[in-house]
């Protein structure tokens, strides 16, 4: 079994729906129809230099994807990439397609990004086993404020 990455722009929304569907469930969350159509727009948009992402196939299927985002920091020359989403379908889970992702987000970014960094729930235990052993925890404390 060969996994393949490739850049969003070249799956279709068909293809990306039903993950990011499944992801949404994950964290419990929902979305209007026409805010995950414009987050597939946004992030398939070439033109759109700062939002950018990459699926992951197995034999043609696409098992999984990772969204990412460019910004500027204070303190560094380079920007930093956010990670903000990551996910693999249930049925390819265990196959280290994850940590293939992050690794092509690594490589893709080196030398552009000072930094991937993300976020994630403290009760998604099983992630953090794989996150502990490829980054850095920085202890920091996010805190929010819808507005």
């Amino acid at each position: 079994m060969t996994a393949q990455i490739i850049p969003l722009e070249e799956i279709n929304f068909e293809q990306w729906l039903p993950l990011w569907q499944g992801y949404l469930n994950f964290y419990k969350s929902q979305l209007t129809d026409e805010q995950i159509r414009l987050s597939w727009k946004r992030i398939t948009n070439p033109e759109q230099a700062d939002m950018f992402g990459y699926a992951i196939q197995i034999e043609g299927q696409v098992a999984g994807f990772v969204h990412l985002i460019s910004h500027m920091s204070m303190w560094t020359d380079l920007p930093y990439c956010y990670l903000q989403d990551l996910y693999v379908n249930e049925q390819f889970r265990n196959q280290g397609l994850a940590r293939q992702l992050i690794e092509h987000s690594y490589s893709v970014c080196s030398g552009k990004f000072d930094r991937i960094y993300w976020l994630i729930q403290e009760s998604n235990i099983t992630a953090q086993y794989l996150y502990d052993r490829i980054a850095n925890k920085t202890g920091f404390i996010q805190y929010k404020k819808a507005l």
